[in-house]
């Protein structure tokens, strides 16, 4: 790799990089819980008043976020699971949902009719438990965009991208174990696609602990998972997750369902800004807004500086992931598992734009498939499943050891 290369790696890492994240701490121990009977959320004014009952004083905050306007309730931590009794006045919201949204921290999240700023906001405590009280008045644009502008309090906002590491080299140019970065798709508050009892979030964990064990068997690989628990872990930070863990590979497990139509096995999905069909550009928008729904924003950041280095980089990343992606079709079609018609697309999924990492989507089947449905919760063919990705994997990895170094 040239010295102007291995810089724009270097930079890019800088600029495209959040938190290393603690994303495998323990799952929400439920510390207080909701009394929904003695809760409320309703209209006051041309503003609103939202009342929580707790069982007893926990650590909180709250703030607002635009794009749409929401308001965010963050607690450590607190069971939601009565949520659906809490009486709400018809008018006063659009949405309501909440769950788990980072490690022991809980997200309650309100989406407003019109933009409003907190005028009042507390906690009361008695033997009984605690009352939190929050006021919302209503706000011109202007007013609303600077609230939701405000940055994070320090111990909050993620942490100086000069902190993390610097960019890794390509299997190439070292040696030691291969670095594969697991991610299973959506979890806490966002489940996924949803098919009776099953959820996207709960089988996509189950598959990447199985994934996990069949690529440690082989002695040749390392594994991080972006989540080890059914916790809310955001796009960006998946990423960042993989750059913190200096990941050679980046793979996203994902099993989404087809409101209309039929469609039925395993794709693979690289990174473009022009998906190949449209099935596949609102496959991309669907995952990203499930980041919106959860409370954060995902607008962009970069500049066209930042933008056009990022390119750069991706320059000589697309052909590793280009590989990548074939040899893993070609370990799932060698398996005798059936993929979609059109096995390998692109996308413009967020999740897949590390700059410097190799990374695809692999959508294992569709949920609203029978058949589909009966492979991904069939041990058996899970097992099948992972051992074709795991031969990919190390097959591709390979390939990449014996090329020689860019010049």
């Amino acid at each position: 790799m040239t010295r102007f290369a291995r810089f724009i790696i270097a930079l890019c890492a800088v600029l495209a990089a959040a938190p290393p994240a603690t994303a495998q701490e323990g799952a929400l121990s439920a510390l207080a819980n909701l009394d929904a009977n003695a809760s409320q959320i309703s209209t006051l004014g041309d503003g609103l008043a939202v009342t929580l009952a707790l069982s007893q004083s926990v650590p909180w905050r709250v703030r607002v976020l635009n794009g749409p306007p929401r308001l965010l309730l963050d607690f450590r931590e607190v069971d939601w699971s009565n949520l659906a009794d809490l009486p709400v006045d018809s008018d006063a919201i659009l949405g309501l949902r909440a769950g788990v949204f980072r490690p022991t921290w809980s997200r309650l999240v309100l989406d407003l009719p019109s933009p409003m700023v907190v005028a009042r906001s507390e906690m009361a405590t008695s033997d009984a438990g605690a009352i939190v009280g929050v006021t919302l008045r209503s706000a011109t644009h202007d007013e609303f965009a600077a609230a939701a502008a405000l940055p994070e309090p320090p111990e909050w906002a993620l942490p100086r991208a000069a902190d993390l590491p610097p960019a890794r080299k390509p299997l190439s140019q070292r040696s030691g174990p291969l670095i594969v970065v697991l991610d299973p798709g959506h979890g806490g508050l966002d489940p996924g696609a949803e098919q009776g009892s099953l959820s996207e979030a709960d089988l996509m964990l189950t598959f990447a602990r199985a994934l996990k064990e069949a690529l440690l068997r082989t002695g040749d690989a390392k594994v991080v998972m972006t989540r080890e628990q059914d916790i809310f872990v955001p796009l960006e930070e998946r990423v960042s997750i993989a750059r913190a863990a200096a990941g050679d590979v980046f793979i996203s497990l994902h099993a989404d369902a087809l409101a209309e139509g039929a469609a039925k096995g395993a794709t693979i999905y690289s990174l473009s800004e022009d998906a190949t069909d449209e099935a596949a550009q609102t496959l991309a928008e669907r995952h990203d807004r499930d980041d919106l729904l959860a409370g954060v924003d995902l607008s962009a950041q970069d500049d066209l500086i930042a933008r056009v280095l990022i390119d750069m980089a991706r320059l000589e990343t697309t052909p590793r992931t280009d590989r990548l992606a074939q040899a893993l079709e070609s370990a799932i079609k060698a398996a005798d598992i059936i993929m979609h018609r059109d096995a390998w697309q692109t996308a413009g999924f967020s999740v897949l734009k590390s700059p410097d990492i190799p990374s695809v989507l692999l959508e294992l089947g569709f949920l609203s498939s029978e058949s589909d449905r009966a492979n991904l919760t069939d041990p058996a063919w899970r097992a099948r499943m992972a051992g074709a990705i795991k031969t990919g994997v190390l097959a591709w990895a390979v390939t990449e050891r014996a090329r020689p170094p860019a010049p």
